[in-house]
């Protein structure tokens, strides 16, 4: 399997990668999540995935959670 870092890939590999990952009926319409937003510093060779993907991992409560 190919690298996928930017110091690896072009913008186009890059570019490729992200369209890759949309499916054919998006299915994110209803989600208010654009992934060209959110991959374009991956997209633009500043930011790796793996950061990109940190910083949106949230905090999740289950309603047990929050009843106590």
């Amino acid at each position: 399997m190919k690298s996928n870092l930017i110091k690896d890939t072009t913008k186009e590999e890059r570019i490729a990668l992200i369209k890759a990952w949309i499916p054919d009926d998006d299915g994110l319409q209803d989600c208010n999540m654009d992934l060209w937003d959110i991959y374009a510093d991956y997209i633009n060779g500043k930011r790796e995935i793996a950061e990109i993907n940190a910083q949106m991992t949230g905090t999740f409560y289950t309603e047990e959670d929050l009843n106590h």
